[in-house]
């Protein structure tokens, strides 16, 4: 799944750059988030991208100190950013816990710097991402929206700090759905069987706020990438009539 999530993203990463001269990727960590980058980092084709114009956000990110291992913005240096030519201008980490701010004023600095980049023609205090992707969790929540939980509600603010987040750590930064539905493209990277149940809620009409993975969807295109195992229990209805 990852080796297809890669390939795509660089295609669609080269066609953003052809016609705009430039792309806009947000990153998302977790055990598919990084395998992609891994598998972007060892692909033959990642030389077609022209890395120094490609802006980097995240959809989420523990509120660790920078550096630490558990971060999204360390792994992801780890398994690509550090291997590649990027613009560090373009790169957009969201703050750490040892900065000037605490969680929910480092939220507010983020929506800042987003609302700084976006243009008279984005939808909103946001850039139109080309591509946001998001990691389900088991209990469908994608970026740090958990169900029921205070953000997962939000519909004004673009970023939101959260508190009390049912995995560790419990202090993390977040966009919000409002901010990950002003991207073009959303795509949802589910694999393994942990997250069968979490793929046939979200796909199966569920609320967002039961199931944040259900309210995460894009301008012009969701698309779910899903493994056999993590597509194990979707309802029959959802697949594809067989051709005879």
């Amino acid at each position: 799944m990852a080796q297809a999530v890669a390939a795509r993203l660089i295609t669609k990463i080269v066609d953003a750059q052809a016609a705009r001269g430039h792309a806009s990727v947000v990153l998302t960590g977790g055990r598919n988030g990084n395998g992609v980058l891994a598998a972007l980092g060892s692909s033959p084709a990642k030389d077609a991208v022209d890395w120094s114009r490609l802006d980097l956000w995240w959809g989420d990110e523990r509120f660790l100190p920078d550096g630490d291992p558990e971060r999204n913005y360390t792994q992801a240096k780890e398994a690509l950013l550090d291997s590649v030519p990027l613009n560090p201008a373009r790169v957009h980490p969201m703050p750490a816990s040892d900065g000037a701010y605490e969680v929910d004023a480092a939220a507010e600095v983020y929506a800042a710097e987003l609302t700084a980049a976006a243009g008279p023609d984005d939808h909103g205090p946001v850039p139109t991402f080309d591509v946001l992707m998001l990691g389900v969790g088991p209990d469908t929540h994608v970026a740090s929206l958990f169900p029921e939980l205070p953000a997962v509600r939000e519909t004004v603010r673009s970023v939101v700090g959260v508190h009390g987040a049912p995995k560790p750590p419990p202090v993390r930064v977040s966009l919000t759905l409002p901010a990950i539905r002003a991207a073009r493209e959303v795509w949802l990277l589910a694999a393994g069987e942990d997250k069968a149940r979490a793929a046939a809620i979200a796909l199966s009409g569920a609320g967002e706020v039961q199931a944040p993975a259900a309210g995460a969807y894009g301008r012009s295109r969701t698309l779910w990438f899903l493994d056999t195992a993590a597509a194990s229990q979707l309802p029959p209805e959802l697949y594809p009539p067989a051709v005879s």
